[in-house]
């Protein structure tokens, strides 16, 4: 299947809007595609208790895995700076237990963009093997 990159970086603009940072100020939106095209989008949310913070690429994939999607070809995540930020450590390797070594595009809302595979991002991932 195409990623289409278009449909996945407006839905994690609009997540990002709705970002709440009110710590960092540093606003993430996040949009994972399932193997069957549909599309999860959401934001980072922060806590005063730190730990108890979600990134948006983690929240994204436990929205689509929520809604019965297991497997995840692609995401999109979009922060805002100079140049586009990757997911943390912790985000990728939730994104390689439901995507294997899916495509990640990093970008910011000024046209900065970054691909990867997520092998790249995480080359010894934990898995099931």
């Amino acid at each position: 299947m195409m990623v289409d990159w278009p449909a996945l970086k407006v839905a994690a603009l609009e997540s990002q809007s709705r970002a709440y940072a009110p710590y960092s100020n540093y606003r993430v939106g996040a949009a994972v595609l399932t193997q069957s095209g549909e599309i999860f989008g959401a934001c980072n949310v922060e806590n005063a208790s730190y730990g108890a913070t979600c990134c948006a690429e983690r929240a994204a994939a436990y929205m689509a895995v929520a809604a019965g999607y297991t497997v995840l070809t692609a995401v999109a995540v979009v922060t805002n700076g100079d140049a586009p930020g990757t997911p943390c450590g912790i985000c990728r390797q939730v994104l390689a237990e439901f995507g294997g070594d899916m495509d990640v595009l990093c970008f910011t809302p000024e046209g900065a963009e970054k691909a990867y595979k997520l092998s790249e991002l995480l080359p010894f991932a934990f898995t099931l093997e």
